[in-house]
């Protein structure tokens, strides 16, 4: 289990699971795939895990594309400071996974 502090928030990350992208498409920075469960109540499948061209790893949430193709966020961190506390939890997990792949 990684525990975070998200400022008043406390992230509790836990059963994280990465499942590695294939090599081209990790040539274009998809590291892979993450499923995780948030706080021992919510599981959160399909996030991606990137690398940007700044070589940083991020993390991409699921939407939904509407019929006139506008993305509509599934879920998503409420604010910079969520998300940064999520990915720096998230990275710190899965550090060997990623070196790994690299």
């Amino acid at each position: 289990m990684v525990v975070s502090d998200a400022g008043p928030a406390r992230l509790e990350l836990s059963e994280l699971r990465f499942t590695p992208s294939a090599p081209r498409f990790r040539a274009e920075g998809l590291l892979g795939w993450l499923s995780l469960v948030l706080n021992g109540a919510l599981r959160i499948d399909g996030v991606a895990v990137r690398r940007t061209m700044s070589g940083r790893v991020s993390l991409s949430f699921p939407d939904r594309v509407a019929h006139d193709g506008r993305r509509h966020p599934i879920l998503r961190p409420l604010d910079a400071h969520a998300r940064a506390a999520l990915e720096t939890a998230v990275i710190a997990a899965l550090e060997t996974e990623f070196q790994q792949i690299a």
